[in-house]
């Protein structure tokens, strides 16, 4: 199997410029898209602080962290997606937007490249549908930071071609990361067993079992996790939180999955978490930097 060499990523956010920084650290030529200007120049930004780091701390040598660089290209034109081997989209957790985008890139991307997800909920079978190369269509789903957190998951559409799953699998691995994979079902491995974990932690503050704060202590002292569920939310983000419990409540069909009335009104009342210096918390406008948890 021929090495894919050029990797295209769409988004220039937190996930897609730590992917990009992933793949560059690892040799591959990176073109990164954002639509918006600025967007690149914070992720060039953070790329390049974060790649200056760990060669300060001796994880990467001097060369190694210059090469890096060179290996970033930054576009705002998707037709320069034709020279990519593998293409990962990392926006906004809307299937309707991905759907869209997946329609463009197919008429863009040469014959062979492969079209990769980072969604953390959304059927990879509906967005290959948009596609005419279903059986190149697979989910890759990093979590947040991709630098730091060492998983990846992969999902399989209904279609995904045993050669594509290696391919991606291989590509996974050379970023150094470890890998699982999932069927595509609602919320796949991960979001399938956290999501319902921190709803239920909304739910028990809903209803004043506890604070948030015991609610959190006792998670993390209780159970040896890094962060408590409420904690967690406001760092992925509620309103990622609120949009993956609808997916698994709709494609699951059991009110189990049904959102907390309090989940959904903190994201009314625009309480996003740590982006927005509120949700379940108050963060100060330049909130410290907090451990790395899994998450999105």
């Amino acid at each position: 199997m021929a090495e894919r060499e050029v990797i295209g990523v769409v988004g220039g956010d937190q996930m897609g410029s730590g992917i990009a920084q992933l793949a560059i650290v690892a040799g591959l030529h990176v073109l990164l898209y954002d639509s918006d200007s600025e967007a690149l120049a914070r992720a060039t930004n953070s790329i390049s602080a974060s790649i200056s780091r760990l060669v300060a701390k001796g994880h990467l040598s001097q060369p190694a962290g210059d090469n890096a660089m060179k290996n970033l290209k930054c576009i705002q034109n998707l037709e320069e997606f034709r020279a990519a081997d593998v293409i990962i989209e990392a926006i906004v957790e809307s299937e309707d937007v991905k759907k869209k985008l997946f329609s463009e890139l197919d008429k863009i991307a040469k014959v062979s490249a492969i079209l990769a997800s980072n969604t953390s909920s959304i059927s990879i079978t509906r967005l290959a549908s948009v596609t005419t190369r279903p059986s190149q269509v697979i989910g890759m789903h990093f979590m947040n930071p991709p630098p730091i957190m060492k998983l990846i998951e992969i999902i399989r559409g209904a279609d995904t071609s045993d050669e594509v799953y290696i391919t991606i699998k291989s590509l996974a691995e050379r970023l150094g990361k470890t890998v699982i994979c999932s069927q595509d079902y609602p919320g796949f491995i991960v979001n399938r067993i956290l999501m319902p974990m921190i709803n239920e932690a909304f739910y028990t503050l809903y209803t004043g079992v506890a604070t948030k704060e015991d609610i959190d202590t006792g998670m993390k002292l209780g159970t040896n996790h890094p962060m408590g569920p409420l904690e967690l939310a406001d760092f992925i983000g509620l309103d990622v939180c609120l949009s993956i419990m609808k997916v698994l409540h709709e494609g699951l069909g059991d009110n189990k999955y049904s959102p907390c009335p309090l989940l959904v009104q903190y994201v009314d009342a625009g309480r996003f978490g740590r982006k927005k210096g509120i949700g379940v918390y108050l963060y100060q406008k330049e909130p410290a930097k907090s451990k790395p948890s899994p998450s999105l």
